[in-house]
């Protein structure tokens, strides 16, 4: 097992491989999910040395930390699990709203400790920003859950840079969550400079692209879930992207690696990201995400992966 990383300026260290765990209870994004698999999921994850377990309210909702909660009570592991949630949205006649202001963070860190069923959450996140709350004013109220022993670190998702900037006016904010993969580069110019200037851990999410990394699919594959109205997913881009997976494959071969650990290997080569979230449908997949810290890309190699997605 590797060191353990901080997360920002925080006091709360984890193994670089978390678990992503929006099809752990996700049944508002994933159909036919089997609740025990997912619970199984997360307990093979815990058993096997990651740490950094990443949901939140709006998977499920709500359903993606209740199991959560009620794994890590059953294995009374508390203190070996980093646990990383995120605040927000919430539900008014079935609509989903965004809301930042102090009462709603409030009470909604309250019920994510209890459906997690914990006394302190290691990394609370706000999920989505509002449009009217000033940002370093909603940041300033985790701030007090965390001076108050309610929450550990402190994390923005989704937020536009200029947003993130706000939000860090007094230097409180520990991580950001962002999309990055290697077809989605924009974050090396609009969030890294800033992130790695201001000691904020960057933790990209869809690190695989939602699997089309991971160099398990071919042209005749038929997606019958969220991807399929993914852009990476359509006609000619599919095509054009399986071909520079198949690049890719090439060096992971040369190596004996897997295509997805050579993917994920080169995110934690980037500096400033700090740790990777991959998610799983099966425990195999949650140990085989663990591999990653043994793969070593040389100089090169990180050059050719990032030439190959230009």
């Amino acid at each position: 097992m590797t060191n353990k990383v901080q997360l920002g300026s925080s006091e709360v260290f984890a193994n670089p491989i978390g678990l992503g765990t929006n099809a752990v209870g996700g049944h508002n994004l994933y159909p036919n999910l089997d609740e025990q698999v997912g619970k199984q999921l997360v307990k093979t994850a815990i058993e096997s040395g990651i740490q950094l377990i990443d949901t939140a309210l709006l998977y499920g909702p709500f359903r993606s930390e209740q199991l959560i909660g009620e794994v890590i009570k059953e294995m009374g592991c508390r203190e070996q699990v980093v646990l990383a949630t995120k605040i927000g949205p919430k539900f008014v006649d079935e609509k989903m709203l965004i809301d930042n202001s102090a009462d709603f963070l409030r009470s909604e860190v309250d019920a994510a400790l209890q459906r997690l069923q914990t006394d302190y959450i290691d990394l609370m996140y706000l999920h989505y920003p509002d449009e009217v709350t000033p940002k370093d004013e909603a940041i300033g109220v985790l701030k007090e859950l965390k001076d108050a022993g309610k929450i550990r670190a402190i994390g923005v998702s989704n937020f536009s840079p200029d947003q993130l900037k706000e939000a860090n006016k007094d230097g409180y904010v520990d991580v950001f969550q962002g999309q990055y993969n290697l077809l989605e580069r924009g974050a090396e110019q609009a969030y890294l400079p800033y992130t790695r200037e201001h000691n904020i851990s960057f933790i990209p999410y869809f690190p695989l692209a939602s699997g089309i990394l991971a160099g398990k699919y071919n042209k005749e594959y038929v997606f019958h879930d969220l991807r399929a109205n993914m852009p990476h997913f359509q006609g000619e881009a599919f095509v054009a992207n399986l071909e520079k997976v198949e690049q890719v494959r090439k060096i992971a071969d040369a190596k004996g690696e897997e295509v997805a650990h050579v993917v994920l290997a080169w995110y934690l080569a980037q500096d400033g990201i700090d740790f990777i979230i991959p998610g799983a449908k099966r425990a195999d997949q949650v140990q085989s995400n663990l591999k990653t810290l043994d793969v070593r890309l040389t100089a090169e190699e990180i050059q050719a992966i990032s030439s190959i997605f230009q």
